[in-house]
């Protein structure tokens, strides 16, 4: 049996998302120095952060 069109190809692994997981998003601002280990704990209400 063969796979649907919509399911697209195996080499989108690759491609660049535009949405950043929790933990990509406090690396972004660790590297912005906007993030410090020390003072915050929480990983909710982050600001938006431009992609790297």
């Amino acid at each position: 049996m063969s796979r649907h069109q919509s399911y697209g190809k195996s080499g989108k692994a690759g491609k660049k998302r535009n949405v950043l997981k929790r933990f990509e998003r406090i690396d972004v601002l660790r590297k912005l120095g906007k993030w410090k280990d020390g003072e915050n704990k929480k990983a909710t209400g982050l600001p938006k952060t431009p992609v790297l």
